[in-house]
């Protein structure tokens, strides 16, 4: 007697188009982003076009930048034998995981023409205090 594998058959093959579908459709939703950094700050850039700042969130904890908000734009415009109107509406979320030598406590960040910046210090390695660690006795 042959057994099948549950990853052969007919059923597996329908469905596979649809597997991650929800990963993809998040990363399409999700605003792009970019980042860079200097000796002195680490830098992301996240594209909110249409995106009010009072509809943005942005949050550091652990070492993970956390960007919430929802975009809710209309655009409406007539003439005199045509209409047109469009709507997007919808959350996004994006997370970005620090360095270790970032400062999660020196953040700042700016929207300005639909550009979120949000720039992040580097700790220098005096602003790491060193301790003298004991030596026990085995």
């Amino acid at each position: 007697m042959v057994e099948k594998s549950h990853t052969s058959g007919f059923w597996p093959n329908l469905y596979e188009p649809f597997r991650g579908l929800g990963e993809r459709l998040s990363e399409w939703v999700a605003p792009a982003a970019e980042a860079s950094g200097d000796r002195a700050a680490y830098r992301i850039s996240v594209e909110l076009p249409g995106v009010a700042e009072e509809d943005v969130h942005l949050s550091v904890d652990e070492g993970v930048v956390t960007l919430t908000g929802e975009k809710k734009t209309e655009r409406e415009e007539k003439g005199e034998t045509w209409f047109f109107s469009e709507r997007q509406y919808g959350a996004f979320s994006r997370s970005f995981r620090l360095p270790p030598d970032a400062d999660g406590e020196k953040v700042d960040a700016v929207l300005h023409d639909g550009v979120l910046t949000i720039q992040i210090a580097r700790r220098s390695p005096e602003d790491e205090p060193s301790r003298r660690v004991s030596i026990r006795r085995g």
